[in-house]
């Protein structure tokens, strides 16, 4: 039996990756895009966040509904730029200008001390209704790594191409897509979340 759950995103490249690995571990889930208003992200941590976004997907919907809330933690600059990393370089700015201005911010910091981890929470929120007790719950997952003293690769997306995953010499965005997609933190952390969703949406 198929079952519906909205995705409370219209960032292009998280829908892909969303999609790439719910089809593959759950293809009885009919992934439908969100249409509704962006809520205001106010919360003053990932989860508070991914919760506030995929609340507002459930009630406008009436749907289950996964959000997440995502970014770049640099132990140096004490876990920054963490929830602010999509506007890191200020309102407006691309992720061009976010990944120059955090390489500014680090010229100087050797190698031993540009230690990072990306950060994934994943939320879901079941509704209310027929055939649905309701649930909410934070599904977390983090990817090690260092910042490089430059931007290079074609792939990935935001801070990819200055993020060097733990055990490699490559940035994510010299890594295959498909590899990448098998070793992120939204892989990571889709790897907890399999288990709320079997329990919560496809069992019900």
């Amino acid at each position: 039996m198929t079952v519906r759950i909205v995705l409370a995103t219209h960032n292009p490249h998280k829908t892909l990756e969303f999609h790439s690995i719910l089809n593959t571990q759950l293809p009885e889930l009919e992934i439908a895009n969100y249409d509704g208003p962006e809520p205001v992200e106010s919360g003053v941590t990932f989860s508070e966040n991914a919760l506030i976004k995929a609340r507002a997907a459930a009630e406008h919907t009436g749907l289950p509904a996964l959000a997440d809330d995502s970014g770049i933690c640099v132990d140096i600059l004490g876990g920054s730029p963490g929830i602010f990393s999509a506007r890191w370089a200020g309102a407006g700015k691309d992720a061009t200008a976010n990944r120059n201005l955090l390489l500014a911010q680090l010229a100087d910091i050797g190698n031993s001390h540009r230690a990072a981890y990306y950060a994934c929470h994943i939320a879901l929120v079941v509704p209310e209704q027929v055939g649905l007790s309701g649930f909410e719950g934070v599904a977390v997952g983090e990817w090690q790594g260092r910042i490089s003293s430059e931007a290079r690769g074609e792939y990935g997306f935001g801070y990819d191409p200055i993020f060097v995953p733990e055990g490699f010499d490559v940035t994510a965005a010299e890594l295959p897509s498909e590899e990448k997609n098998a070793l992120s933190h939204r892989a990571r952390a889709f790897d907890r979340l399999i288990p709320l969703l079997r329990m919560n949406v496809i069992l019900h």
